[in-house]
């Protein structure tokens, strides 16, 4: 039987409010998502006649080398559906790309475990939105037009600069609900009731953490599955018995997870969709990447680590950011409960943004982590003094990363900032040793729409 062609997306996110807070239950966490999405196509290997492969390629023709190539087996006792990556091949990348491994592994684990099916050859193609990376081309005269939904980013995908929208979560949502609608399209059709939306967060939730060796808070595979959305986390005790592939019984245990189809698996996140997680009508959410990331996960761990060493003093500010966090939800709400013509007056925005903004820079200095740099702060006020800017954050860990920014939804605002970055310089001896780029306005904005289902004609010229 010739298995479906098929693609699916899944949107980035920027945690608006509530960052280092949404790792603890107690707290949660402002979660925006965006219309810059990353595309995941699986489509039957072509093989010419009296070739036989058993292997599974996946490619990300948007940069240089990015081609791996994978065996597949089913375990013993029932273990699951064991990857390895074949090296050698000539348009293969030698380098490992663990995301990718763990979502294959886990999809095809789910998939053959309710379907009983063989698992077969086939061909992926992962694609991203252009604003998931700073681009790169040989020179100014050729950066794509506006219209290009997908550029060539003309480097190795590790050379490229991430914007920070959250490409690792969205890729392996999307990538989750593709690989499993492939093989598996009873279980997973359009991803258009909440049952398979639901199944598919706790597996692609499972791999995530899987594949980043830890397990996170979860709120942007979250968003990635069901997009803006108020977020709670998960305890971290429902994933800590799932175990490896290939031990006993994993397969069982995954389609457990996922499902919650026993009494032993109780995932207590909470996603509320409803209540002010909308940016209102006449504003608009705006993103600056400043062409660098930030190791993310060290900055945690040391906030985490001056936070256990210092647990009064941290959690006093953990309380007062989380009272400033919930204004900023409740005001968001009250400005979108206003019928058309009410005037709007942004002032109080504007006031609980830039309490966040001082609460933050306070952790950043007690506990020696540069949340909010000197840079971001300096780059954040600059964009504050134009009229129609309401305020803006450094989100999520924080760190020199993109900024978010809150404006009034007007043209001239807009391109008010396009002119201030077009010129903004950094000098690089105030960055800590840190190389910070050309400064730019991203075309994204925030888009509610979770993980999606794609028509497979936008692919065209991308996939072969």
């Amino acid at each position: 039987m010739e298995r479906p062609s098929v693609a699916f997306s899944a949107p980035g996110k920027v945690l608006l409010a509530g960052g280092y807070l949404v790792l603890d239950r107690n707290y949660t966490g402002l979660v925006c998502g965006l219309d810059a999405r990353i595309h995941v196509h699986v489509q039957a290997l072509q093989t010419t006649p009296g070739l036989s492969l058993s292997e599974i390629i996946v490619k990300s023709p948007q940069f240089r080398d990015a081609e791996w190539r994978y065996g597949f087996r089913e375990t013993e006792v029932h273990g699951g559906i064991e990857v390895t990556q074949l090296i050698g091949h000539s348009t293969s990348s030698q380098s490992r790309n663990k995301f990718v491994e763990t979502a294959l592994s886990y999809a095809l684990t789910y998939a053959s475990t309710v379907d009983h099916i063989k698992i077969t050859p086939s061909s992926i193609t992962i694609l991203a939105d252009r604003d998931y990376y700073s681009y790169s081309g040989p020179s100014s005269s050729d950066m794509p037009k506006e219209s290009d939904l997908f550029v060539d980013f003309n480097v190795s995908l590790n050379k490229a600069h991430k914007t920070g929208l959250g490409s690792s979560a969205a890729l392996v949502t999307a990538f989750t609900a593709a690989v499993v609608a492939h093989y598996a399209p009873r279980k997973f059709t359009d991803m258009k009731t909440s049952r398979e939306k639901y199944i598919l967060h706790n597996l692609a939730q499972a791999a995530h953490c899987a594949a980043q060796g830890k397990i996170g808070s979860g709120f942007d595979v979250a968003a990635a599955t069901y997009g803006s959305c108020i977020y709670k986390r998960f305890s971290p005790s429902v994933l800590e018995s799932l175990g490896e592939i290939g031990s006993k019984d994993f397969s069982d245990r995954l389609q457990a997870l996922a499902e919650a189809s026993t009494s032993a698996v109780v995932w207590d996140t909470n996603i509320n969709k409803v209540s002010g997680v909308m940016i209102p009508h006449g504003l608009r959410l705006l993103i600056c990447d400043v062409d660098c990331g930030s190791e993310t996960v060290g900055m945690v761990k040391k906030v985490l680590q001056w936070r256990k060493e210092n647990p009064e003093e941290a959690q006093l500010l953990w309380e007062n950011l989380h009272i400033a966090n919930q204004n900023i939800m409740t005001e968001l709400f009250k400005l979108g409960s206003l019928h058309d013509g009410q005037s709007h007056d942004f002032r109080n925005l504007r006031a609980v943004i830039l309490s966040i903004r001082s609460l933050i820079r306070e952790i950043s200095t007690r506990s020696g982590v540069p949340i909010e740099p000197e840079v971001q702060t300096e780059l954040i006020d600059s964009c504050c003094q134009l009229p129609g800017v309401i305020g803006g954050v450094v989100p999520g860990a924080g760190g020199f990363d993109a900024v978010a920014l809150v404006v009034e939804d007007k043209r001239d605002v807009i391109d008010s900032l396009h002119r201030l970055l077009d010129g903004y310089l950094v000098e690089g001896a105030r960055t800590g040793g840190v190389n910070i780029g050309k400064v730019r306005l991203l075309s994204v904005k925030q888009d509610d729409r979770g993980v999606q289902k794609e028509d497979l004609a936008m692919y065209r010229g991308w996939v072969l």
